[in-house]
């Protein structure tokens, strides 16, 4: 099976939906905890791609919500991978609260790094890695398309690939590029973290746990950027738990 399928199965409780929320930049659904998922609209004409049941989403169930992640309308998957994230309970234990680009600049020194999705810290990621090949759907100077991938991702020591991958049904094709020795990172606040992504490839992943509903919707709702939304902590989880990271 696919990283959705098994991750829609490993879902063993339901919950009541309280609120859906669709922000320019980020989806989250607060059900039994509160889960983001990047606002994907696809690439049709302004509202030739409507989503079902529009509202009425807060009246579903989060494990029917859930199900919209298997949709190719792209709003939708985007609502169905927040409500994912929304009924995820994350084992914190062997968590580490730290900023994904401290872990690929550690990891990535001096390293091939395929990085899969456009992200900020590229800049201070850059100078580190000996050779960082950005892969974005709207490639700016010095990226490439995503076409690139089949090229670059087998010859990367460290892949980094953006948890929106999930949302547009690309995650599985991208995990299949990498090398078995690699060190492969799901990042952003897209990323369920949950220990099914490990079974197909994952080493690391890096989301989020909000921990402050009322600040996290209020700042969505208004058009925040990532980093702009409050009541937000990062979190790590490696698959070898005793594995430590030296980041001073």
């Amino acid at each position: 099976m696919n990283i959705l399928d098994d991750l829609l199965d490993s879902l063993d409780m339901d919950a009541p939906v309280r609120t859906v929320l669709v922000g320019v930049h980020w989806t989250a659904v607060y059900s039994r905890f509160c889960g983001l998922a990047s606002t994907f609209t696809g690439d049709k004409p302004h509202g030739h791609a409507p989503a079902r049941d529009v509202g009425r989403l807060h009246e579903k169930s989060a494990r029917e919500l859930a199900e919209y992640a298997r949709s190719d309308n792209l709003l939708e998957a985007s609502i169905g991978v927040a409500a994912i994230n929304s009924l995820l309970a994350v084992d914190e234990s062997g968590a580490v609260e730290v900023n994904a680009v401290e872990m690929l600049i550690e990891h990535g020194r001096g390293r091939n790094v395929a990085l899969v999705g456009h992200f900020p810290f590229i800049p201070k990621l850059r100078p580190a890695a000996g050779q960082l090949w950005v892969l974005e759907q709207r490639p700016v100077e010095g990226e490439y398309p995503t076409e690139a991938a089949a090229e670059l991702i087998p010859q990367a020591d460290v892949v980094a690939i953006t948890g929106s991958a999930l949302i547009n049904h690309t995650l599985d094709g991208l995990l299949a590029l990498c090398r078995p020795q690699a060190l492969v990172m799901i990042l952003g606040p897209s990323t369920p973290l949950s220990p099914v992504l490990f079974a197909h490839r994952a080493t690391i992943l890096s989301g989020t746990r909000i921990v402050d509903e009322t600040a996290a919707l209020r700042t969505i709702g208004q058009g925040a950027s990532f980093q702009q939304v409050e009541g937000v902590r990062l979190l790590s989880i490696q698959k070898a738990k005793k594995t430590t990271w030296n980041l001073s």
